[in-house]
């Protein structure tokens, strides 16, 4: 009897201390977690319903889990990613070059491409008149955020093509850009702001392109390279550029929000000289000025 209970218990014994030998591969059997931040470009449920089907793919085909981060302001954004709590932020070009210039190890992966196969998009100045009034005098301007390329930047960018400055004018920021958009279409403000596609959504409530700027690099997905490998940086720029929108992998894309679906190229840093050039001619005020 003492034998078998000695032989029990010896048996007990080694399937502890089994389990502690093999604790460490269960620990790191558990799927990497990476923190993903999306522009606040639209109302929050909005923007989880645009990036979490590609979210969904990019978990099942790299084994990996993506939490989405939201913040409200694109300034927190590069807040959270320079200290570390994010992995991966999808940003547009103005966004990229104020969080790069402070934080070299923001690297751009891929440019998603815009509907019409472009891996560009613009900015509009907008109104609800036909035309920009000369001279400018105590107008109303609608903005985004001050980190928003479509915001006080481009818009600056193209009164100055008119002589005119946004400094001489009154603007306020509202946040998105469909909060700019409708702003003015309320008669709110004489005039504001935001990327050309979401101003054109709202051209039945009377809203007029008066201006647009040049091809800018379209958004982008960019890494934490202090938090992600360079191995894991090269699998998502392979995985997404590779993907065939039009053909093989149209029906997985179809789901994907409108600014995704339309395939992704390889992105670089020089990609951005242009907008730093404009961003050395303007100094972009962190606050509306009435």
């Amino acid at each position: 009897m003492l034998d078998r209970l000695q032989a029990r218990f010896r048996r007990q014994m080694l399937r502890i201390a089994t389990l502690f030998c093999l604790w460490p591969a269960l620990a790191t059997a558990q799927p990497e977690t990476l923190y993903f931040a999306p522009l606040p470009m639209e109302q929050p449920e909005e923007v989880v319903k645009q990036f979490k089907p590609m979210l969904n793919f990019l978990e099942k085909r790299l084994g990996v889990r993506i939490e989405i981060r939201y913040s409200t302001s694109y300034a927190e954004i590069l807040e959270r990613f320079r200290t570390g709590q994010i992995d991966l932020a999808y940003l547009g070009p103005l966004p990229y070059i104020s969080l790069r210039d402070s934080y070299a190890q923001a690297e751009p992966l891929v440019h998603f491409l815009e509907k019409d196969g472009q891996a560009t998009y613009s900015c509009a100045l907008f109104g609800t008149e036909q035309k920009l009034p000369k001279p400018l005098r105590n107008k109303t301007f609608a903005l985004t955020q001050p980190l928003s390329t479509c915001g006080y930047l481009a818009v600056d960018i193209l009164l100055r093509q008119g002589g005119e400055t946004l400094a001489q004018q009154r603007y306020r920021y509202l946040g998105k850009h469909d909060e700019a958009v409708l702003a003015v279409a309320r008669g709110d403000y004489d005039f504001g702001g935001a990327k050309t596609s979401i101003a054109r959504k709202y051209a039945h409530l009377g809203i007029v392109i008066l201006g647009e700027t040049p091809p800018l690099p379209s958004f982008a997905l960019v890494a934490n390279s202090r938090r992600l490998s360079a191995e894991r940086m090269a699998q998502l720029r392979q995985t997404l550029a590779e993907l065939d929108p039009k053909e093989r992998d149209r029906t997985l894309m179809s789901e994907w929000g409108g600014q995704l679906r339309n395939g992704a190229v390889n992105a670089a840093d020089g990609d951005y000289d242009v907008l730093r050039r404009w961003h050395r001619q303007t100094s972009i005020p962190e606050k509306g000025n009435f």
